[in-house]
């Protein structure tokens, strides 16, 4: 007795360990890709012109004097010189590197403790094993970031790749716990609007990824000083329009779900209250997409713009798992 007693107390505190470090991961990768939009709103993504190390150094340089005088050409990017040395902006590039790093590491803590589901949820396992090999694959297309000068096809598959590491994480996490969610009755629709709800998220942040290239086309062109200006040399452009359209398709199925989990599930559960943050969420992001367009896209809206997108497609994930994998069907007369 005494035995599996140890036995207990010991799966527990791993899983309760993997918990943790999953969450906390989970919340880090939000945080790099806010970061990460920092990154782009301030154009600070050539802010270090190498990689891994930042001008030749591990602690990048403060102050024009610690840099050698040819310092453009030395560090030129595809045989065309770097801009101005701005400190801002390299140690903007250097933190978003820093927490990619610490990611590294937290993933690498989730893999260990996910080593007990080996014997009873090996998925959990190798799921978190793909998370981190995942993140090794996110900085060598850093890498390539860089020394592409800010390719937009590479950014967009750097943003695709930090969604798939978020969703990984979640499902993982979510799966190692028990979640009991009360179904009234059976909907043979749910699970398709759920699918079709992931598949407008993506379109809509992939084409949210083109939208920032345009916009950032358009500031090298008309400059700084003109912001207030920059939308409308983009609005008519077929790729803003369809990120719009989109999000607002995107707003619609989600709110025909939640009055599908009006019906289908308890208020309390975590289904309905997961719909309602992901509709007050969307609508905070409208909020935030107006304000980039008629306020000439300030910085930090750009990179709260992105985020609050990649945390509606986390919850979208995180709802539809629980409804794949959790729930219970029960009749309503039997509740």
């Amino acid at each position: 007795m005494k035995k599996n007693h140890s036995k207990k107390m010991f799966k527990n505190k791993y899983e309760i360990q993997f918990r943790r470090f999953g969450i906390a991961t989970i919340i880090a990768v939000f945080f790099l890709i806010f970061v990460g939009g920092l990154v782009r709103s301030t154009g600070s993504g050539m802010g270090c012109p190498d990689w891994p190390k930042c001008f030749g150094q591990y602690i990048p340089p403060t102050n024009l004097s610690e840099l050698p005088v040819d310092y453009k050409t030395q560090f030129a990017v595809q045989g065309k010189q770097i801009a101005d040395f701005d400190p801002i902006k390299t140690w903007i590039e250097y933190i978003n590197r820093l927490i990619g790093v610490v990611i590294g590491f937290l993933i690498l803590l989730t893999v260990v403790f996910a080593i007990p589901y080996l014997k009873s949820n090996a998925k959990i396992f190798w799921l978190s094993f793909i998370a981190f090999i995942l993140v090794g694959i996110q900085g060598w297309i850093g890498s390539k970031v860089v020394s592409s000068d800010l390719a937009t096809w590479i950014v967009t598959i750097h943003m695709v790749i930090a969604l798939i590491i978020v969703a990984l994480l979640i499902f993982t996490v979510t799966s190692s716990q028990q979640f009991y969610i009360v179904q009234f009755k059976e909907n043979s629709s749910l699970k398709m609007l759920i699918i079709v709800a992931l598949v407008i998220s993506l379109i809509q942040i992939i084409s949210g990824t083109q939208v920032r290239e345009k916009v950032d086309h358009v500031a090298n062109v008309i400059g700084e000083p003109y912001r207030s200006q920059w939308p409308k040399f983009f609005m008519d452009e077929f790729i803003f329009k369809l990120h719009r359209t989109w999000s607002i398709l995107n707003l619609g199925i989600s709110i025909l779900l939640l009055l599908k989990y009006r019906s289908l599930f308890e208020r309390n559960s975590l289904i309905y209250k997961c719909g309602l943050g992901i509709i007050l969420l969307l609508c905070s992001q409208a909020l935030s997409g107006s304000i980039l367009v008629n306020m000439g896209f300030p910085k930090q809206v750009t990179s709260i713009h992105l985020t609050v997108g990649s945390i509606i497609a986390g919850l979208q994930i995180f709802a539809a798992i629980l409804i794949f994998n959790k729930t219970i069907p029960l009749n309503r007369d039997n509740n």
